[in-house]
């Protein structure tokens, strides 16, 4: 069996990046959760989804608590109702943010959601 190499070239990590298939980019928009959420669900992150409540932890927007108003995989971006900008014409416009500046304060629970929170919980029940 051969060796698969690993690049830590820049230049490759974002090519492998660009290049990769929309499912693999569904991992990468995962955010943590807030510690209470995590105490309760057991589980330390989630793929963030429309209608979660975050908290913006990096840039200009520090410390605002807002509702995500749409995710986007092909670019790796979440766009959220309280990062916006105004252009020139005074038009206002979301500032998309990468899901590793984001924290999940309150999940938007449905029953798909409930069954993976519960999987994921009873695999870590499992490890211990």
């Amino acid at each position: 069996m051969t060796k698969i190499p690993k690049t830590r070239s820049p230049r490759k990590q974002r090519q492998r990046l660009y290049k990769s298939p929309l499912h693999a980019h569904k991992k990468m928009l995962r955010c943590r959760l807030a510690d209470d959420l995590r105490e309760e669900y057991g589980v330390r992150s989630m793929v963030v989804r429309k209608g979660d409540l975050v908290r913006i932890m990096r840039g200009q927007f520090r410390d605002t608590e807002a509702k995500v108003t749409r995710v986007e995989y092909s670019k790796i971006r979440v766009y959220v109702d309280a990062a916006t900008t105004t252009k020139a014409d005074g038009k206002e416009v979301p500032i998309p943010l990468h899901p590793s500046n984001l924290m999940i304060t309150k999940l938007e629970l449905d029953d798909e959601r409930r069954r993976i929170l519960e999987r994921r919980a009873a695999q870590a029940a499992e490890v211990e």
